[in-house]
Parts: structure tokens; sequence; C-alpha cells
């Protein structure tokens, strides 16, 4: 799982920032639509999704649990792909599917983490990713009737929190793979 991850640490940084731009553009325009935050939604999710799917086809042969970050990927691509093709869905639809979204996505960050725990340390940040974007989900359900102008900044503050914490996780992968390489090219 590591290698998977340690390879592939700049596609988890990419993922980190864009989610961040995401939710500084949420704050930026607080007064979007219901349209615009639904083409808004549709091209992260894009974005995430590629990038997921990325990381997950260019790990090594035989690295274990690949799959996940391909499944998010496809997750991501089709949630996106959705909000493009169906732009006059409602308010509750898309507040529906952005909770399921992050629900899904976030248990698969939380699996990931887990098993990265029995290889390195540090994967406590792809934990809180996980749980931040569970939380989200969870919130969403409950109160779908938020105003658009709530939802906006909710979605904002949960993408630059998730975009913050991958992209922590994206370096202290680097730095992991960093001190690894060097052990493993000059062993003792």
């Amino acid at each position: 799982m590591h290698t998977a991850f340690t390879i592939n640490w700049w596609a988890l940084l990419l993922r980190g920032i864009a989610a961040i731009i995401f939710g500084v553009l949420a704050f930026v325009w607080p007064g979007l639509t219901l349209l615009t935050l639904v083409f808004l939604f549709g091209a992260y999710a894009i974005i995430d999704g590629i990038f997921a799917l990325v990381a997950g086809f260019r790990s090594p042969r035989g690295a274990r649990r690949w799959w996940w970050l391909a499944l998010v990927g496809v997750v991501s691509v089709l949630a996106g792909l959705f909000a493009f093709v169906m732009p006059g869905v409602t308010g509750y639809t898309l507040l529906m599917l952005i909770a399921a979204w992050a629900i899904v996505s976030g248990i698969f960050e939380i699996v990931a983490a887990i098993e990265m725990r029995k290889e390195i340390t540090g994967e406590w940040m792809l934990v809180l990713g996980g749980v931040a974007s569970v939380v989200f989900g969870v919130l969403m359900m409950i109160n779908p009737v938020a105003g658009a102008l709530a939802v906006a900044w909710i979605i904002g503050v949960y993408a630059i929190v998730f975009g913050a914490l991958l992209v922590g996780a994206a370096f202290r992968l680097r730095g992991w793979e960093n001190s690894h390489a060097g052990a493993t090219a000059h062993p003792a």
C-alpha cells in the first residue's frame, strides 16, 4: 500500500490543491446559484477522480490495494459527470449526491489509512481527511434544506480542510519515500 501512495504522492498533492482551490472559490463567490454550484462541484469531482485514477493505475504491479484508488476515481468522475449531464437536478438531489460522494470517498480514505498504518507512521492526516469527508456527508444528509449560501460555505470549509490534510499527507509521504529511497539504494 505504501508503494502506491509514496510513488504517487504528487497525485495526492494535486488532489489537495484542487480541493483547496474549490473551497476558496466557494467563499469568493458566496452568492453562487445552484446551477453554478453544480458545475463547480462537477469540475472538482472530475479532477479529483482523474488524479485518483492516475495514482491507482500508476501503482506498481503487485501493489496491495491499488484498486481502492481506482474505485475512488471512478466514483468521483461519475459524480462529476452526473452533475454536468443533469444540471437541472433539484437542490435536494444535489445535496444528497454530494453527501453520498463525500461519505463513500471518506470511507475509502479511512480504509487506506488503516492499511498504511501497518507500514508507516503519520497516516493520521489521511484518516482525518476521511473522517472530515464522512462528517461532511452526514451533516449534508441531516440538513438538506440549508440555504445555498450556507451550503457553499460548508462545502468551502470542507474542501479547504480536506485539501490541506491531503497536501500535508502528500508531503509526509514524499518525505517517507525520500528517506526510504536512500536506505534501499545504499543497503547497509
